[in-house]
């Protein structure tokens, strides 16, 4: 009763504050505030987007439904100066009382404060003020739909407006427009004055905008202007540009109909006082030159070293530093081809992904050895980078690892190694955390920390024994990576080192794709306290204690409070329960529990080796940062184990006496696992997005494994995920994360958000989160954490809430609050609704968007 007291109580003041927000406080008399524009075609409203964007008057902003910007400026005093002075004029002895406490100077400067001065300045800005109907900005918002109409191939369009109250000192706008039938396009013909560009364009004209029967439509000619032009400068027209092609437009005794001109001119351009006109001339590429070594200093200077390679010529200042073939092979421009735009863009692109060189310059100019003249040299400029480059960088961090992290790095680049355009780097990273659910018996701030040194060797090549040329062109940039890693951390208690080696290929198939190749994957995981298990795990410890109260019948085990010892107790205990030396037996639940939770110590405390091999593969449809309308694709496969287990059958090597195979006495991992994520945003314009995310993943263990290692499964909850549970705190399954850091082999994710702009760059979200994770083909034996059949997808927990977003350009601070709509871990009937409140809610704070 007293918190549905407190509900309506705060709903009625929050009524209260809202209605006393006056929406038309600054309107003048006589004249509007603009509370909606309506746009009515042929009597008919639309909801074009383009359309609205013609107009140049729109409401105030609402944030779910309220003008929160508006009544912000409202709330601000125009003139604090004025207020401020009056209250001294109304009462002259207070100026002089006031000037005897303070001084003279500080009451005026008092004026200025963000009391009187400062609130008002921050309303003002952050608020919005009232937008009042101006007939004159209705009448440019007619003529720029009229425009906008006419270009869609409504010539004959009529525009009209009426404004109808909606209240006091409150009015909305309706743009009538009339569009009569559209004019359609009847014949395309062309009249093009250079023979070779004639005979171009007739190999290209299937794919042209243009097309008798299709309405007429401004940005279809735009296109077309830019189709032709492409074409023909990637076909040898290097002096062609947009301008040379018209368009003339006959309508007369046409009806609705249209017939089209396309008029491409000669080439024009100024010799002296006079200007010159001559049919387009088709270039080829005569000599491609390669300045290796070029900068402003060398303008002058002579050439000291240069050769031949593969038809291109690279000169140095000084000695040549690069093996001909690591520059040549990003070289797409070749002799006794056409010009093309296409590989000059390529072969600007490569070179600057060799990451050796500052960004190229390609010229061409003229050969003048050629009587013909239609012969380009092509000139590529390169300014190497500093051989040597040093860097430092310091960041504070928040995952679900630890609650606030401080790192550091250091790293040294070593370009063009061994004079084939190769990247070294070699880097060293420290960090120091705080985590409350670490084991922290100290009770100190910064209880976690990690150290590592990495070293990476990248090839701007494909090294591989044969050549790949053919299966992965140069055009889609391919390189190949060496990388080994070792991290020592103490960050979930278990003081774990680990030792990490790939060999890698990258490429891109396409503009917005991207293909990895991890040949192989080393994974080396070593755990150095292995016996601190059940002071991390300590829901482990506690269930497992529960148990002994009742079962243990060693002394030895407890100490003088009656609890387990760690670990010499646990270990006994967990020994005697399992080998039926207590009153347990198999068919008991808890000879089960100990049994799982026997399980789980052994998988997560011992140590993994994994040697995978894998692929990823992703496509964007993202254009740049301020994109918010693009989808994201990435799958992955990965295998661990099958060349291990190959070669332990070759070399009849034997099995150990869990009937598994060992590499340096340690059982490897042998699984195949599976991901996909789809992310898709759409932009309703003025900062309203709305964002989907899925992602599914599974890891199937198999052969010498029969479960995934702890570094290669999933777990559920956090900032990233599902927002209404902690990292690690939702499911298994129906459990209940009854375990610390509970983790599975199968997981199913789904999000979907609402993000809007609150003030300025302080936004706003609403979102919806689903998804759980489980074990499947493993050694798990809990029902609840395992999935059977799919009658287990109602064990998919919901979460909902709300987030506030501040950004900062280069990054944004994110916090959420999420509450439980459906919790699977309740029983059966009683998962609905049940732990939505504030109470149980959880805070999030993230860096960037979740996704």
């Amino acid at each position: 009763m007293r918190n549905s007291f407190t509900k309506i109580a705060l709903f009625i003041i929050t009524g209260v504050i809202i209605s006393a927000c006056n929406a038309i406080k600054r309107v003048p008399d006589g004249k509007n505030l603009l509370t909606k524009n309506t746009i009515i075609v042929n009597e008919k409203a639309v909801n074009n987007e383009d359309a609205f964007n013609q107009l140049y008057q729109k409401p105030n902003g609402k944030l779910l439904g309220y003008r929160l910007r508006l009544n912000l400026y409202n709330l601000a005093n125009l003139n604090p100066d004025s207020t401020f002075q009056a209250k001294f004029d109304q009462n002259p002895g207070r100026y002089e009382r006031m000037s005897k406490i303070l001084s003279a100077k500080q009451v005026d400067r008092l004026g200025q404060s963000f009391l009187y001065s400062g609130i008002n300045d921050f309303f003002k800005n952050t608020g919005e003020p009232p937008v009042i109907i101006d007939t004159t900005k209705i009448n440019k918002s007619m003529l720029r739909l009229k425009s906008y109409y006419f270009n869609e191939g409504f010539f004959d369009v009529e525009t009209d407006y009426a404004i109808d109250s909606t209240g006091v000192k409150k009015a909305k706008v309706d743009y009538k427009i009339t569009t009569g039938s559209p004019y359609l396009i009847d014949s395309v013909r062309t009249t093009i004055y250079t023979p070779v560009l004639d005979s171009l364009l007739k190999t290209t004209r299937r794919q042209s905008f243009l097309v008798p029967g299709q309405q007429y439509k401004t940005t279809d000619f735009e296109e077309e202007k830019n189709r032709i032009t492409t074409y023909f400068r990637n076909h040898g027209a290097y002096n062609f540009q947009s301008n040379y092609i018209t368009f003339d437009i006959d309508t007369i005794d046409k009806g609705k109909k249209i017939d089209i001109n396309l008029i491409i001119s000669n080439y024009t351009y100024q010799d002296g006082d006079s200007t010159q006109t001559h049919p387009f001339k088709l270039y080829k590429i005569s000599d491609v030159q390669v300045y290796t070594d070029y900068s402003p200093a060398y303008a002058k200077a002579a050439i000291k070293d240069s050769t031949n390679y593969n038809g291109v010529t690279l000169y140095s200042y000084e000695k040549l530093k690069y093996r001909p073939r690591a520059i040549t092979d990003a070289i797409f421009i070749n002799k006794g081809d056409y010009f093309a735009d296409n590989n000059t863009i390529l072969t600007s692109r490569y070179l600057n992904n060799l990451k050796i060189f500052n960004y190229p310059s390609i010229q061409y100019e003229v050969d003048k050895r050629d009587p013909t003249q239609h012969s380009l040299i092509a000139k590529i400029y390169l300014t190497p980078r500093k051989k040597f480059s040093f860097g430092t960088s310091l960041d504070f961090t928040h995952s679900n690892i630890q609650d606030f992290g401080i790192g550091m790095s250091l790293s040294q680049t070593i370009r063009n190694v061994f004079n084939g355009a190769e990247t070294l780097q070699i880097s060293a990273r420290g960090n120091i955390g705080a985590s409350k659910d670490f084991a922290n018996p100290k009770n100190v701030f910064f209880n976690a920390n990690e150290f590592g040194v990495d070293l990476s060797l990248n090839f701007p090549r494909i090294l591989f024994p044969v050549k790949t040329e053919k299966i992965i062109p140069k055009s889609m940039i391919p390189s190949t990576s060496l990388s080994g890693g070792f991290s020592k951390q103490n960050n979930i208690g278990l003081d774990k080192e680990n030792f990490t080696s790939t060999f890698t290929y990258n490429w891109t198939p396409k503009r917005n794709q991207t293909a990895r190749l991890d040949l192989f994957n080393a994974q080396y995981v070593r755990n150095l306290n292995p016996d601190n298990y059940f002071n991390v795990y300590t829901s482990s410890y506690e269930s497992l204690n529960d148990i002994a109260q009742f079962y243990n019948t060693d002394p030895a085990n407890v100490d003088t409070d009656g609890n387990l010892i760690i670990n010499s107790g646990t270990t006994n205990f967990t020994n005697e329960v399992l080998s039926n030396q207590t009153a347990l037996s198999p068919n008991d639940k808890d000879y089960q529990t100990v049994e799982s939770i026997e399980e789980r110590r052994i998988r997560l405390s011992e140590n993994d080796f994994i040697l995978a091999t894998n692929f990823t593969f992703t496509k964007t449809t993202k254009r740049n940062l301020q994109d918010n309308n693009f989808y994201v694709i990435k799958a992955k496969i990965e295998s661990a184990g099958t060349l291990l287990s190959l070669f332990s059958k070759a070399a009849n090597l034997k099995k150990n006496d869990n009937g598994n195979y060992e590499i340096f006495n340690l059982e490897y991992s042998e699984y195949i696992k599976t991901e996909f994520d789809y992310i898709k945003h759409w932009d309703f314009s003025r900062e309203n997005v709305v964002a989907i995310r899925s992602f599914f993943g599974i890891a199937i263990p198999f052969g010498n494994a029969d479960y995934i290692p702890f570094s290669r499964s999933y777990y559920s909850g956090g900032s990233n995920d599902n927002r209404a549970w902690q990292p690690y705190a939702l499911g298994p399954g129906s459990t209940n994360a009854k375990n610390d850091f509970n983790e599975a082999n199968m997981k199913i994710a789904l999000s979907g958000e609402y993000r809007f702009k609150v003030l300025g760059d302080f936004k706003g979200a609403i979102f919806v989160d689903a998804g759980n994770i489980w074990n499947i083909a493993d050694n798990v034996i809990d029902s609840e954490a395992r999935f059977d059949n799919l009658k287990d997808l109602k064990e998919i927990a919901v979460g909902t809430g709300y987030g506030f977003r501040y950004d900062l350009s280069f990054f944004v601070i994110r916090l959420d609050l999420g509450f439980k709509l459906y919790n699977p871990a309740n029983e059966s009937g009683k998962r609905w609704f049940k732990d939505f409140n504030l109470g149980k809610s959880v805070l999030n704070f993230g860096i960037n968007y979740p996704f």
